[in-house]
């Protein structure tokens, strides 16, 4: 019900509407209706009520992560249908993936806090509360297993895409990393469930830090947040320019096997591209030149022989010669 009035209040833009509207709309009181008016207040909306006018919003809600607020005037088919949101949790990639099988695709679990956030390869992701965007998307793509991997690629160009429209410079370092200045902003975690011919379900989880202001000293030097570059952005227009990019570069490779976007995006902003890195792999560290991002959107290198093959994902990590990038 309370989903019901605030969407009412939102498409009402900066007009009051009345308690006696709102009640016969929902089929309710108008003391039912003060009731939820009051509790949407305690959640955060800033809910301006005057007596015979009614109720408007006194200014937009800016930073709660609901689904009236992310998806209000979203023109998408199907990411970001149902919104999960959680105060606090251990991992919203964990949780997606205990309700993926029953769920439908393109739920998303969001929340304010993860108490146990995890990066790739089983790095820890510090997630605070209300300070990042800490999301995961379930999604049922009807794909053989081996194309599941491009999917990181284009959640990586969906967020650079994203960000960039809404004025933010950013980057990408191959495959799911995305930076500012030389430090990650935000990660990717790609999680697959499937048989041999068949996916069952993806969890694609994004942590983006926004208004962290100070990390640990162990990730100092490689990592940053939108608020520390100066970018002050709107968390929710984050989420929704977010998956807003993401449906349509999905869709035109689920549906059209077409890459030429995505590649086109992650080619374009790759901080790689043309460097020599550092190729790490358990405890093997090769230099070598990036050249590439090849159609399969695996990494073309050469090595100091002159010799070019391509990098898959899997368990290697890139580190540019200098430091992170």
């Amino acid at each position: 019900m309370r989903d019901k009035i605030i969407e009412s209040i939102l498409n009402n833009k900066e007009e009051f509407i009345s308690g006696e509207e709102l009640s016969k709309k929902l089929g309710i009181s108008r003391a039912g209706v003060w009731k939820h008016i009051k509790i949407l207040k305690q959640q955060g909306y800033n809910i301006e009520s005057v007596n015979k006018r009614g109720y408007r919003l006194s200014e937009k809600p800016d930073d709660l992560l609901t689904y009236k607020n992310i998806c209000h005037e979203l023109d998408n088919e199907f990411v970001g249908s149902k919104i999960v949101h959680f105060d606090t949790i251990e991992s919203t990639n964990d949780y997606a993936k205990t309700i993926a099988n029953e769920s439908q695709e393109g739920t998303i679990i969001i929340s304010e806090e993860q108490t146990k956030g995890k990066g790739r390869l089983g790095r820890q992701w510090h997630s605070k509360a209300s300070e990042g965007i800490w999301m995961s998307m379930i999604l049922k793509p009807e794909i053989m297993p081996y194309k599941a991997p491009f999917i990181t690629l284009i959640a990586g160009a969906s967020i650079v895409s994203a960000l960039n429209k809404l004025g933010v410079n950013t980057s990408i370092k191959w495959p799911n990393d995305i930076i500012i200045n030389n430090k990650k902003v935000a990660g990717i975690l790609t999680e697959l469930s499937a048989e041999i011919e068949r996916i069952n379900y993806i969890v694609l989880g994004i942590g983006i830090n926004v208004k962290i202001m100070e990390f640990p000293q162990e990730i100092l030097d490689i990592a940053t947040s939108l608020y520390k570059e100066e970018y002050k952005i709107s968390r929710v227009d984050i989420v929704r320019s977010i998956i807003s990019e993401f449906e349509k570069l999905y869709l035109d490779y689920i549906k059209n096997d077409s890459k030429e976007k995505t590649l086109e995006i992650c080619r374009k902003h790759s901080v790689l591209i043309g460097k020599k890195i550092y190729v790490l792999q358990g405890d093997n560290k090769e230099l070598v030149k990036c050249l590439d991002i090849n159609d399969k959107g695996n990494l073309i290198v050469e090595d100091q022989n002159r010799s070019k093959r391509e990098i898959m994902s899997g368990e290697v990590s890139i580190r540019g010669v200098k430091g992170y990038v």
